[in-house]
């Protein structure tokens, strides 16, 4: 099968010539596999698409006009009412998501102890001294004055889960940038949970060259240089 190692980007599927050369060619949307409801995602053009299969499918066979560059995953789920987001809000934001990676490290070390594979031994020695001090704080949701009182005073503790974040998102290419499609798959996933994440890291891009380098990623989270 000349097409068994052959890869195509998504929403395209590798064909086989009449030579038997393999080439790729634009998903047909209507051949995709049925969805589960939990598997439907919104477009940026907000309609929902029943899976990721069928929304690259339709961007494939529209690349090269103007509603197929702009059409890219918006979020997961079905599409719905997005709150506006205000600036005292979006302001907020970086105490929310900070303390959201430290708790997602401490999810990761916790499942360590059970089975390995979540963290390398580095990152798990790293993420040690931030566990035996998590204990500061009590469990569940935290006020906005308590996090901005723990970010102050246990500062440090903040700094490796933004780093960490950033380095799990940059790996195509792993060049201390992100390009939309870097940061979609976190994006993706928060937006109907965090209404300011779309606004949150549009405006992390000071430059607004479509790439959050490592400097303006830290900058958004309130990391020192």
């Amino acid at each position: 099968d000349p097409c068994r190692n052959f890869h195509c980007k998504r929403g395209r599927v590798c064909q086989a010539g009449e030579q038997g050369k393999p080439s790729c060619i634009c998903q047909d949307p209507a051949a995709c596999p049925s969805a589960k409801d939990y598997e439907r995602v919104c477009g940026t053009d907000n309609k929902t698409y029943d899976g990721t299969c069928q929304l690259f499918g339709t961007k494939c066979q529209l690349e090269g006009t103007k509603i197929g560059h702009q059409l890219h995953l918006d979020y997961m789920g079905a599409c719905k009412y997005i709150p506006h987001c205000s600036d005292y809000e979006v302001d907020q934001f970086p105490l929310r998501m900070r303390d959201w990676l430290k708790n997602i490290l401490m999810q990761h070390y916790e499942r360590d102890q059970d089975t390995s594979g979540f963290l390398t031994e580095k990152q798990r020695n790293k993420v040690k001294k931030i566990y035996q001090n998590e204990q500061r704080l009590a469990a569940g949701q935290h006020s906005v004055e308590l996090l901005l009182h723990d970010f102050e005073k246990n500062y440090r503790m903040y700094v490796y889960p933004v780093h960490w974040q950033f380095y799990q998102l940059d790996q195509h290419p792993a060049d201390r940038s992100l390009t939309h499609s870097e940061l979609a798959p976190l994006r993706a996933s928060l937006v109907p949970m965090e209404h300011c994440i779309t606004r949150f890291f549009q405006e992390c891009d000071g430059d607004r060259d479509r790439l959050v380098t490592l400097k303006e990623w830290c900058h958004c989270f309130e990391i020192k240089d």
